[in-house]
């Protein structure tokens, strides 16, 4: 029996939505799958949770949710109880800093490692995007965009909401020539890129309107190169 592949779809909004949803769904083979919101970027948000379990609703998954505000009396289940039955984690959007720290002050880092590396799918948007790359420019500190390590399950750097937030494109290239960041993807809201075993494999949109694109350097200056997008049908 072969063993499950390792996948990373990422996209560049932490808005969750039935086609971005129904793709991951089939990314992992099943015709139920279990698939597990982790909002700990949010402050798992109940407003976002909600929205969760409304986005899932017609798709044939089987949702979860991982808090990280719990004690122990409310929760009698440990994190891999919850995280490694799993046929896909959906990370959601906030202050990517934050959700890293607890991830890791709460083993949970481990865990998502040994998940991808089992086959389970790993996917999200903005916060949740950018957590599968190496490094990227986050807003989650005052003032200014920074950089933040990431859990490098890929080897390129990340940029989300590309073309949603002006200061986002100079910067990225500027980090980029600068060699502060590697070659990566950047991801407009409705557009996401999936990774295969650590590859590039395609990328799809929402729209005609929103694309990815691949970052490079070429003789010390920076390539914007487009990528051509499959264009997911509409779920209403």
């Amino acid at each position: 029996m072969s063993e499950k592949p390792k996948q990373v779809f990422a996209y560049g909004s932490g808005r969750l939505t039935k086609e971005f949803l129904n793709y991951t769904k089939e990314l992992t083979g099943k015709t139920k799958p279990k698939m597990c919101f982790l909002p700990t970027a949010s402050g798992d948000n109940e407003g976002y949770i909600e929205r969760w379990y409304e986005a899932c609703e017609g798709l044939e998954i089987e949702a979860h949710v991982l808090r990280v505000w719990i004690n122990s009396i409310d929760e009698q289940r440990s994190w891999g109880e919850m995280i490694l039955p799993m046929d896909a984690i959906v990370v959601g959007g906030g202050n990517t800093l934050n959700m890293l720290a607890i991830w890791e002050a709460q083993g949970i880092t481990k865990l998502l490692k040994q998940a991808y590396e089992n086959g389970t799918v790993m996917t999200g948007g903005s916060a949740g995007s950018l957590c599968w790359f190496n490094a990227g420019t986050t807003d989650s500190r005052p003032i200014v965009y920074s950089i933040v390590t990431c859990l490098g399950f890929l080897n390129y750097s990340n940029c989300p909401h590309y073309h949603s937030e002006a200061s986002r494109i100079p910067l990225y290239h500027e980090n980029i020539k600068t060699g502060k960041l590697t070659e990566g993807f950047a991801c407009d809201d409705r557009s996401g890129v999936h990774f295969v075993n650590g590859e590039f494999k395609k990328a799809v949109s929402l729209d005609v309107h929103n694309n990815s694109y691949f970052v490079s350097l070429n003789h010390g200056e920076v390539v914007e190169e487009k990528i051509q997008s499959e264009i997911l049908p509409r779920i209403e």
